[in-house]
C-alpha cells in the first residue's frame, strides 16, 4: 500500500501547504481521505489523474476537508469521466456537498453526468464496506454542524487511521488499535484549545496508541516552527510512504 500526502495543511495555508488530501493506493484501488478545497490542484500537481480515483472518504464537513468535492465532480464532468465515484462520510454529507455545488457553480448539482456519483453516509461505530474498503467511523470532538469522524480504513491487510480534526478523546485509542499507520492532527505545539489536538497532548497519550507508525499532519504556524526539534515523523506536501 502506498500513502501520498498530496495536501497536509490547515485551513489557512500555514507554511504554504495545501489542504488535506491524502491518497491511498493498493491493488489498483485509489482512495482519497478528505478532499479539501485545494485538492484538485494537489492532485494535478502530483500528476494524479482525478478520474483514476474511485472513492473519497470525508472525516468532517469543514471546507478544508470536503470543499474540493464540487471542483472534483465538475472536473470529472468536463474531462468525460466514466468511472463511478463513491463519496462517503458523516451524516449530512449529501446535503452539504449539494449546497456547496450550488453556491460555487449554480445548477451543477442537477447536471446530468456521464458517470455515477454516489453518496454514502456512514453510521458511527459501524464497519461499512465502501467498495473494497472497510471503513469504521469513530465520532470525535470538533464543531462542524454534523458529526465529525476519525476514520479507520482497512484495505489489503493494512489499516490506516486518520484522526480528522479533534481535541483528545479516548475514542482515538479504540480507532487506532492495531493499526499500521495513525495519521494524527497536531495543530499547535502545546496550546490546548477546544476541538483541536496539540502535539504535547498527543505525546502524553502516545503509549496508549497501539499503532506501528505515527505521522502528524494539519499543523499550524506554531507547530511548524517547532517541528525541526521534535522526535516525530511529520507530513509534508508530496510525502510518500509504503506500508
Amino acid at each position: 500500500m502506498r500513502i501520498r500526502f498530496l495536501g497536509c495543511g490547515d485551513a489557512f495555508g500555514s507554511g504554504g501547504r495545501l489542504q488535506t488530501c491524502i491518497l491511498m493506493e493498493s491493488g489498483g484501488v485509489r482512495c482519497l481521505i478528505d478532499c479539501g478545497a485545494s485538492s484538485l490542484i494537489a492532485l494535478k500537481r502530483a500528476a494524479v489523474d482525478p478520474n483514476d480515483v474511485d472513492t473519497i472518504l470525508v472525516t468532517h464537513l469543514h471546507g478544508d476537508h470536503f470543499g474540493g468535492i464540487p471542483f472534483f465532480i465538475l472536473d470529472g464532468q468536463f474531462s468525460r469521466r466514466s468511472r463511478r465515484l463513491v463519496v462517503a462520510g458523516p451524516p449530512g454529507l449529501t446535503d452539504r456537498v449539494t449546497q456547496a455545488m450550488e453556491v460555487f457553480f449554480p445548477g451543477s448539482s442537477q447536471t446530468k453526468r456521464k458517470f455515477e456519483a454516489d453518496f454514502l453516509e456512514l453510521a458511527e461505530g459501524i464497519p461499512t464496506a465502501v467498495g473494497p474498503l472497510r471503513v469504521t467511523p469513530y465520532e470525535v470532538v470538533h464543531a462542524c454542524g454534523a458529526p465529525p469522524y476519525a476514520l479507520r480504513v482497512e484495505l489489503d491487510g493494512r489499516t490506516v487511521v486518520y484522526s480528522g480534526d479533534t481535541e483528545w478523546t479516548d475514542r482515538l485509542t479504540r480507532a487506532v488499535a492495531g493499526a499500521d499507520l495513525f495519521i494524527s492532527e497536531a495543530y499547535f505545539y502545546d496550546k490546548s484549545i477546544p476541538f483541536h489536538l496539540d502535539y504535547a497532548t498527543l505525546a502524553r497519550h502516545r503509549s496508549r496508541l497501539d499503532c506501528k507508525r505515527l505521522i502528524i499532519t494539519h499543523m499550524g504556524a506554531d507547530m511548524l516552527a517547532r517541528l525541526p526539534e521534535l522526535p516525530v515523523e511529520a507530513a509534508h506536501d508530496g510525502l510518500e510512504i509504503s506500508l
